[in-house]
């Protein structure tokens, strides 16, 4: 019961701080994503960002700060084995299947409903 007390005020505070972002320094949204996913980035590299997902779950793997953990660490796992070029291929390969059901179900969805406007 506890890890969903933590999950959600995790969750929350990564959420809290997007917010902030927007309200306080009047960073646009994609301004504050950018932000958000360069943070995750920054923590997934120095190795803190998992200890946190270990810690909040879904709190922490959810966000979109998750995503740019997701980038470095399949980043650096293809470094290791492929060298210069496993950045570039282990980016691809760790993100491509939310990528591409993003964009497979945002068509889906562009099909079967009508927007208003």
């Amino acid at each position: 019961m506890s890890q969903f007390i933590w999950a959600f005020i995790i969750g929350g505070l990564i959420c809290v701080m997007g917010q902030i972002l927007m309200d306080v320094f009047k960073l646009t949204p994609a301004h504050t994503m950018c932000t958000l996913v360069v943070t995750g980035a920054i923590l997934g590299g120095l190795g803190l960002y998992e200890p946190l997902v270990k810690f909040a779950g879904a709190g922490a793997s959810v966000p979109i700060s998750s995503f740019g953990n997701s980038l470095v660490k399949g980043a650096l796992q293809e470094a290791e084995k492929n060298g210069i070029i496993g950045v570039l291929t282990g980016i691809f390969e760790v993100t491509s299947a939310g990528i591409s059901s993003a964009i497979i179900f945002g068509f889906i969805g562009a099909l079967l409903f009508k927007p208003k406007g």
